[in-house]
């Protein structure tokens, strides 16, 4: 038996004459605030305020960054100007000035000390799990 696979995925149908429904609907969408606006306000108010509202619609409609969707940019946008930030910083030691006859610390630096109990185990819990690295012969080679 035979099954047809859809192809072309990706590619969203055309349902009102060369625009898909979300385009449809984002230009059907601007185009309602516009006469919204101009039925309602004075020209010159209803003009700049369906300017940007007309804009933001084709651009939702047709616009796209790096082969994404502006509605999707936007929601980027939105999520960090919102969202929490987290600043990480370096912290940068202050030179030490010396006055005459005194003399800088020396930097400290942390070393972990293993006492001689926890290197022996550690040491033939090695020899114990591979044998080749202990320095001694294996069982096998006496």
């Amino acid at each position: 038996m035979r099954f047809q696979v859809p192809q072309f995925i990706e590619i969203e149908d055309k349902i009102f004459g060369p625009f898909t429904l979300k385009q449809f609907i984002y230009l059907a969408g601007g185009a309602g605030v516009a006469l919204a606006a101009f039925t309602i306000l004075p020209k010159f108010v209803a003009f700049l305020i369906s300017t940007p509202v007309i804009a933001l619609a084709v651009a939702l409609a047709f616009f796209k960054v790096n082969n994404k969707p502006f509605i999707a940019v936007m929601e980027a946008v939105f999520k960090y100007l919102t969202g929490e930030k987290l600043y990480i910083w370096k912290k940068v030691d202050k030179k030490i000035v010396k006055k005459e006859g005194e003399e800088s610390p020396a930097p400290q630096i942390f070393v972990p000390k293993l006492s001689d109990s926890k290197l022996k185990d550690l040491t033939w819990s090695i020899s114990v799990k591979n044998p080749e690295n202990s320095g001694g012969k294996s069982d096998k080679e006496q």
